[in-house]
């Protein structure tokens, strides 16, 4: 999940300092290098929201660290894009994207090598991160491109290109990945991302560099990122493991600690650091706020993938590929869906739509929940459900970002996509860890959700009831998250449309 109209734009003046990039024009070549880097994370890293039950039976993990793996790519992608689309603009936007690539292939490589046994977490979970990192550098470094090397109508083409790469990549992923695991094995999901990241080095190969305009005494915010880190891992690892710890464990709670601490420590350098990376007065914007937050409340119902696929794969026993074929109708629905948003922001002002759209996607969740029928009546569900999911995401994109960049006044705006960026990132790190982590702590015992007996019925078999009951509760999780996400809507964004 994304937005991929939240376009990073880069800060300062978008005019080159490099002699070999005067009267420069984007072209295909290099406009499809650029999907290719994008396709490396929303297509490839996003496949094991689909594939980690086959990935963990074969490395011999458990769920705990296969969850883990799963939300730790978004955590680090959402961490540093900020960080990696300021970086860009200084040290060089198609720099930044090589850096991308190279980062890709690393992660890709290691994930898809990784040994089963005492070496597949680090293996696994250190590809991941790169993923991650490859993802944050990309991302902003290559909608910048865009900005600075297409220009009118070319430039609306080559971000609806991007756009439908990401979204495609993202719909597609679930299908992707389980006919490759099917049919040749998980691995060489990751071996043909090495290929691709090759393939888009090699046709951005010649492409001239684009930085914008020197800061004068710039000093980058080290220790802010730093505590921020800090703060986000600490609290992942709590999120997905506290089960497995403890949840009132010393390890638990020391985890609690040095995520209020780092937390803390943030907030303080922040108010103080000249070049902050996190410009906490964007907020002081209550349309902004609004948009930021449902932004992040809505990615994280991507939790909804994770926990819907391992229920047909776990309760069901049918097959990624499978599981893969039923999530189609979000791929297409996404896709073809996506100038809806526009057009309905143009009509009726981003608020309608975004709130629509927020109601769509719980719609789509409550299509996915009832797992107490028999698989042949959830199947037809979650056909359904999935297409209203893509529909929903589709409606409220556009809108949504609207919404929160045009409130900006144009010298904050660069910042504001950042943290707009950022916040659909962390949402889905952390809704598929918490989701996730619902779902395995309750299906791992019979009787942990055993107050649903008197409330839900469950036809057919019985032996997979802890799963069924348990997705059942970390779906209705997500219905909740898109409620309060219309309710931060409601709130804070203004009826009609707003004046440009």
């Amino acid at each position: 999940m994304n937005d991929p109209t939240g376009a990073v734009q880069p800060k300062g003046d978008m005019t080159s300092e490099s002699n070999g990039s005067v009267g420069f024009q984007g072209n295909d070549k290099l406009l499809f290098g650029i999907i290719l880097g994008v396709l490396t994370f929303w297509l490839f890293a996003n496949t094991m929201l689909n594939i980690a039950p086959d990935m963990g039976k074969d490395l011999g993990l458990d769920s705990n660290a296969m969850n883990i793996a799963v939300s730790i790519t978004s955590l680090f992608s959402g961490i540093f894009i900020v960080v990696m689309g300021g970086l860009a603009d200084r040290v060089g936007r198609l720099k930044m994207v090589r850096i991308g690539f190279y980062l890709s292939i690393l992660g890709s490589l290691l994930v898809g090598f990784a040994p089963s046994g005492a070496m597949a977490s680090a293996f696994l979970l250190i590809g991941r991160a790169l993923q991650g990192l490859s993802g944050a550098c990309i991302m902003p470094a290559s909608l910048a491109l865009v900005s600075a090397y297409w220009t009118g109508a070319a430039r609306q083409r080559a971000v609806s290109f991007w756009s439908i790469g990401s979204w495609g990549g993202s719909g597609l992923s679930a299908l992707f990945g389980g006919l490759v695991a099917q049919n040749l094995g998980w691995r060489y999901i990751f071996y043909a991302s090495v290929v691709v990241a090759i393939i888009g080095l090699m046709l951005m190969h010649g492409t001239p560099e684009s930085k914008a305009k020197a800061q004068p005494n710039y000093k980058f915010d080290f220790a802010g990122v730093l505590c921020f880190m800090i703060a986000m891992v600490a609290l992942e690892i709590f999120a997905t493991q506290g089960n497995k710890l403890g949840w009132t464990s010393l390890y638990a709670l020391i985890l609690v600690a040095v995520t209020v601490i780092f937390g803390l420590l943030f907030f303080r350098i922040e108010g103080h650091a000249p070049a902050a990376f996190i410009d906490f007065t964007l907020f002081h914007n209550t349309t902004f706020t609004g948009a930021t937050i449902s932004n992040f409340l809505l990615n994280a119902v991507s939790g909804t993938m994770i926990v819907s696929l391992e229920l047909i794969q776990m309760g069901g026993n049918m097959t990624a590929q499978q599981a893969g074929f039923l999530t189609l109708g979000y791929a297409i629905a996404i896709i073809a869906f996506i100038r809806v948003g526009e057009k309905l922001l143009q009509r009726f002002g981003a608020r309608k739509p975004m709130i629509w759209g927020c109601l769509v996607t719980g719609l789509s969740i409550l299509f996915l929940t009832p797992a107490n029928l028999m698989l042949s009546d959830y199947k037809i569900l979650a056909i359904i459900g999935y297409t209203l999911f893509g529909l929903g995401l589709a409606i409220y994109a556009t809108p949504s970002t609207d919404a929160a960049l045009s409130s900006l006044p144009a010298t904050q705006t660069g910042s504001g996509s950042g943290i707009y960026k950022m916040a659909s990132s962390l949402g889905a790190a952390f809704g598929v860890a918490i989701s996730a982590a619902i779902f395995t702590a309750l299906s791992a015992s019979a009787d942990s959700a055993h107050w649903l007996d008197g409330v839900i019925t469950f036809q057919g078999r019985q032996d997979n009831l802890a799963v069924r009951q348990a997705a059942v509760i970390a779906l209705m999780f997500n219905v909740f998250m898109a409620a309060v996400a219309i309710m931060s809507i409601m709130l804070t964004v203004p009826k009609g449309k707003q004046k440009s």
